[in-house]
């Protein structure tokens, strides 16, 4: 048995300081949402809350799936590293970029190149390489016992108003290979991406530009889950293929306070057994009370083979 925690869109506030030599278009449609409403959403407390939650509970492993900064200012970079390393180190953390993550192009060594060690596998993955926005090779899988935990990023600079993501030619088609390999090896599959994954489950001007071509790889070659944030909103899904079901989760905010009709945060617990030659994975939800200023716990379900 292993037990995964599963939380998205930190969205670490406040932000630091903007100079105004840093601001460009993008960035300032993203600072004037941050001060008129963003920041009204998003509560740094309630951000340590829920690590705090999380260790209580003592999950084997963290997911963390993107939208960990807001407008990709470097000194938020240097933030977000120092909450990861709080949070736990880079073999208990697994993170993946969202478009808040890739707002802007950022030089690695100053953005995303800061969290390298919690995008790193330790199994091969052929076709495996750096995209436009990261420096490193992606998809990557990560070995916890019996799971394979499955990264791939899909941040890319858009232009302003819109936060759409792409995975690309190259990284759809080494998933494709490594969903294939992992399953003939016996692996339960859990796949990490910060859009939603499926045609239709986001606005046109936020959605995965190629979720036609992910929905059918799943749908060849199976997957056992799938999570995602980027809606900030709880979702369930479900894909039949010729493996079985894909079952697909997102998760609200983990920064959330529920202002403005936002879902409040919460985060997911997967625990996954293998009985009888038989995969089982149960989900726990813990939602954001803000009347006992607490994560209490809200549903508990079993995703069927």
């Amino acid at each position: 048995m292993i037990r995964i925690a599963h939380i998205s869109d930190v969205h670490l506030g406040p932000l630091p300081p903007v100079k105004a030599s840093e601001m460009n278009s993008k960035r300032l449609v993203g600072y004037n949402s941050w001060m008129f409403r963003r920041r009204g959403i998003h509560d740094p407390a309630i951000t340590a809350e829920i690590v705090r939650d999380i260790k209580a509970a003592r999950p084997d492993h963290l997911m963390v799936t993107g939208d960990l900064v807001n407008i990709a200012l470097k000194r938020e970079f240097i933030n977000g590293a120092s909450w990861l390393q709080h949070a736990g180190s880079p073999e208990w953390i697994s993170f993946v970029p969202g478009n808040h993550d890739a707002y802007v192009p950022v030089a690695w060594e100053d953005g995303l190149g800061l969290w390298g060690d919690y995008m790193t596998g330790d199994l091969a993955v052929p076709g495996a390489r750096p995209t436009d926005s990261v420096a490193m090779a992606f998809p990557y899988v990560r070995q916890r016992r019996n799971i394979a935990l499955i990264g791939v990023t899909t941040g890319i600079p858009t232009r302003p108003g819109r936060a759409t993501g792409t995975l690309g030619p190259a990284q759809l088609e080494a998933l494709a290979s490594t969903l294939s390999n992992l399953r003939q090896r016996g692996f339960f599959r859990l796949l990490m991406i910060h859009h939603p994954p499926l045609p239709g489950l986001a606005k046109q001007r936020k959605a995965l530009t190629d979720a036609a071509e992910l929905a059918g790889i799943l749908q060849d070659e199976g997957c056992d889950l799938v999570v995602h944030g980027h809606n900030h909103t709880a979702m369930r899904h479900k894909l039949a293929s010729r493996h079985g079901t894909v079952h697909v989760i997102g998760v609200p905010s983990a920064s959330s306070n529920g202002a403005r009709n936002t879902e409040p945060s919460a985060w997911n617990e997967y625990t996954i057994r293998r009985v009888s030659g038989q995969w089982q994975c149960t989900v726990n939800t813990r939602v954001w009370q803000a009347a006992q200023r607490a994560f209490v716990p809200q549903t508990s379900y079993s995703l069927e083979p």
